[in-house]
């Protein structure tokens, strides 16, 4: 989680070979980015893009990964907590107090209880790593860790994106065990609230 009262800086493909998830998820990292403010975000899925090869495999076309927006969220936040440095760098804890979500096919409430672990790291980079629940609507418990990593472009507009795994029990939400997701932050004002936004790979 990220808050600037609290911080101051502020396809379709047909798989021929196996795919790298540590690669794949970087890649759509990025061009989820651009779907920020949609529903549904898909890569140009056109004859250009897809009739050069890579550097080491120019027989596979490169197809970028497709992302389709999965829910929103509106996190709140207590102020940060000073838990000193260490070897990385400055370490800070932000407790989630509550919030809602909601996208096409599910919506319900944060659960207080989660919390924001961060490391500043001495290269002027943030590494967050958030643990925390939502519960939809009719009942089920979702267990979230959200990952991100801010940093200043050379520009000076923020760079903030994440990698997100999501657990849900069995049952009619456990299509989320299936897929991998991305993710952008971004931080509201006034107000110690973060709003995410999350997108499967599809």
């Amino acid at each position: 989680m990220d808050n600037t009262e609290t911080h101051r800086d502020a396809h379709r493909d047909t798989p021929t070979a196996p795919l790298n998830r540590r690669a794949l998820i970087r890649t759509a990292t990025l061009t989820a980015g651009m779907a920020a403010t949609g529903w549904v975000a898909s890569a140009p899925h056109n004859t250009a893009m897809a009739s050069t090869g890579g550097p080491l495999s120019p027989d596979i076309p490169v197809v970028l990964p497709k992302t389709e927006f999965v829910y929103e969220a509106l996190c709140d936040l207590e102020p940060a907590i000073d838990m000193g440095n260490g070897p990385l760098g400055g370490r800070r804890i932000i407790n989630i107090v509550g919030g809602r979500f909601a996208g096409p096919r599910l919506r319900g409430t944060v659960l207080r209880g989660g919390a924001d672990r961060q490391l500043l790291r001495k290269d002027g980079v943030r590494i967050l790593n958030a643990l925390y629940e939502l519960q939809t609507e009719d009942g089920a418990v979702l267990t979230v860790n959200n990952r991100v990593l801010i940093d200043a472009r050379p520009d000076g507009t923020r760079y903030a994106f994440s990698h997100i795994d999501l657990t849900a029990p069995e049952g009619p939400h456990d299509w989320l065990n299936r897929k991998s997701f991305v993710g952008t932050l971004h931080s509201l004002t006034p107000g110690k609230i973060v709003l995410i936004r999350v997108y499967s790979l599809e």
